[in-house]
């Protein structure tokens, strides 16, 4: 840990080669450790490093590191570091979002929620909803790994619990909500269907953001940003398709100047909050 006297340090995990289609993540982690610089100490290092580096620091901040699928070893090991050491982590890790896999899917649709209903077993293939198609995903999965698409719902033999199962939503467009801790920063959308990671401001109404903090709420995270993504149905309701609490791409260059630096604002403060 550093000395009283110095400024806290921070170890921003980031992949800046992670290739993502649509979008650079390595500007986004390059502009936002520049700015986490003005108060903090900050080094950055791959996640397949993290848990060998997490004790010379003060914090760790977990932000585009890539789908963890890729490096599954790597993050148990610096998970399993980080809970046996006490480490101070954003985002906490206590989500039960994506960073617990997606079986919280399972588990909304089952309950009610306003979500793209997902069944994750074969005998369950029946309670899905008549579709023109249906999606295929793994639980573990991230940014279109291993999706497969098929006319009708089916799971490979022997496939029961690691695979999730949708049908192929006829929607508007898709929006995205991004929380601090809980509180509301922003929201894009994407007006073309075809064109999703081609993001626009979105003005949230009421109803919209109440949607967005049943989710937010529902989760277990302490601390950290998430992102709740939804669609835009045709009926023009909102249906639930990831609750992103692991390392959400922000798409900051989307957003108007002062918005960004609102959220650089509040995300330094949870970052500083995580020392107390």
């Amino acid at each position: 840990m550093a000395p009283h006297d110095a400024r806290p340090s921070v170890l921003y995990v980031t992949d800046l080669a992670y290739e993502a289609r649509g979008r650079r993540y390595c500007d986004e982690d390059i502009f936002l450790s520049s700015r986490l610089r003005e108060t903090f100490d900050v080094a950055l290092c791959h996640p397949r490093d993290a848990a060998a580096l997490l004790d010379g620091f003060d914090t760790v901040v977990v932000r585009n590191s890539g789908p963890v699928l890729h490096h599954r070893e790597a993050y148990d090991a610096f998970v399993a570091r980080a809970r046996a050491t006490g480490a101070r982590v954003c985002n906490t890790l206590d989500g039960r979002g994506d960073m617990a896999g997606k079986q919280y899917l399972v588990d909304l649709s089952r309950a009610g929620f306003p979500v793209i209903p997902t069944v994750d077993r074969a005998a369950d293939l029946g309670l899905l909803p008549a579709s023109e198609g249906y999606v295929t995903k793994p639980k573990r999965g991230a940014d279109s790994v291993g999706l497969r698409f098929t006319e009708r719902p089916e799971l490979p033999e022997g496939s029961d619990g690691t695979l999730l199962v949708q049908p192929r939503i006829d929607f508007r467009h898709e929006v995205s909500f991004y929380f601090v801790d809980h509180d509301f920063q922003y929201a894009l959308h994407a007006p073309d269907p075809e064109r999703r990671w081609v993001l626009e401001p979105y003005a949230a109404n009421a109803d919209d953001l109440a949607f967005a903090r049943r989710f937010v709420e529902w989760n277990t995270l302490t601390h950290g940003i998430q992102r709740v993504d939804a669609c835009r149905t045709r009926e023009g309701g909102l249906l639930l398709v990831e609750l992103e609490d692991l390392n959400p791409y922000l798409s900051l260059d989307r957003v108007a100047e002062e918005v960004r630096e609102a959220f650089v604002e509040r995300m330094t403060a949870c970052v500083r909050d995580l020392r107390v």
